[in-house]
């Protein structure tokens, strides 16, 4: 089983992750912002993941806090599950529709992180929820994890819709890329490392 976990206090947020990528989609999540949680019930339903998060943050302020030190506590808890990452597919493409919406993740696992973000919003909120966190999770979790990661959005109007396929676009593509493939031997990489 590969299964990382990761503690992040601050003076904002106290969160700890558990993560095990050889899982079946459970989930125990607290993240306090409850429309994140649904978008974190789609990352480990469909990435086949089983996580356990339990934060506390200055939700009171805004979300912000949250939701960026989220992504990276996530992010450090995947690198450590991956571990040398020997045998691993490491890249991965998947396009998803949700009903109006249609968003591509492509990511690359390579020890190299970045994030090339185009998705634009026609409102600000769904609900509570700022659209605009979404990428600040996305930073946060790339980021930390060591991946090289590209969100676009092809088509939508609905933010809730954009927002959650993104989210499904992402686990797919984590389950895609963090797959054991017997054929590959050692670390996918001719440097020998990643």
């Amino acid at each position: 089983m590969r299964i990382g976990e990761f503690s992040r206090k601050t003076g904002e947020t106290d969160i700890t992750v558990k993560i095990n990528l050889d899982g079946t989609g459970r989930y125990t999540l607290e993240s306090g912002v409850p429309f994140f949680d649904h978008m974190l019930t789609m990352l480990a339903k469909h990435g086949l993941m089983d996580l356990e998060i339990a934060c506390k943050g200055d939700t009171e302020v805004d979300d912000h806090h949250t939701i960026e030190d989220l992504g990276i506590t996530l992010g450090e808890a995947m690198k450590r599950a991956l571990g040398d990452k020997a045998g691993i597919c490491r890249y991965a493409t998947q396009f998803l529709p949700m009903d109006e919406a249609l968003v591509m993740v492509s990511l690359d696992i390579s020890g190299r992180p970045y994030l090339s973000y185009d998705v634009e919003f026609f409102t600000e909120r769904t609900g509570n929820f700022e659209a605009c966190l979404l990428e600040e999770f996305l930073r946060g979790f790339a980021f930390a994890a060591g991946i090289t990661l590209h969100v676009k959005k092809i088509d939508g109007r609905n933010t809730h819709h954009i927002i959650e396929a993104v989210m499904k676009a992402l686990a797919r593509a984590l389950d895609q890329a963090t797959q054991v493939d017997p054929r590959v031997q050692g670390i996918p990489s001719t440097k020998g490392a990643l």
